[in-house]
């Protein structure tokens, strides 16, 4: 059987391995729309915390791939005092749990969850982020 994966030896994507993909796919976003989101940290964890899913009443880990937290441009202000930047952070495990299910590439679905994270914070249509989408999981 040509091509087959050796599974026994196979090891999924590390954090280090998400770093790099959600960089390239963050790379490949327009300018336009990376400028709107200023100094965003994109972080990696492999669950969201357990007061995260409590507060956003999820039972499961596995069942959040990524999420935004920051201050919504509506929101701020010049007179603001400093705080910590805004950041997206994507979930390693529930990510890999819904490629293992979907089929999709795995770099695909790092875009997605990262487009949609910031585009849902800042009012952006779904019409918006596939567009923003296709141009970063290309």
């Amino acid at each position: 059987m040509a091509g087959a994966t050796d599974w026994k030896s196979a090891t999924p994507p590390t954090l280090a391995d998400f770093e790099v993909m959600a960089s390239s796919a963050w790379g490949r976003i327009e300018p336009e729309f990376r400028d709107v989101c200023g100094d965003l940290v994109i972080r990696i964890e492999d669950f969201a915390l357990d007061e995260v899913l409590d507060e956003l009443g999820i039972d499961s880990p596995f069942d959040l791939m990524g999420l935004y937290q920051g201050l919504s441009l509506d929101k701020k202000s010049v007179l603001d005092a400093p705080r910590e930047p805004d950041m997206v952070f994507l979930y390693r495990r529930a990510i890999l749990d819904y490629w293992t299910e979907s089929g999709e590439p795995l770099g695909d679905i790092i875009a997605h969850v990262l487009v949609h994270e910031i585009g849902h914070h800042f009012g952006f249509s779904d019409d918006d982020m596939e567009e923003i989408e296709d141009q970063a999981s290309q």
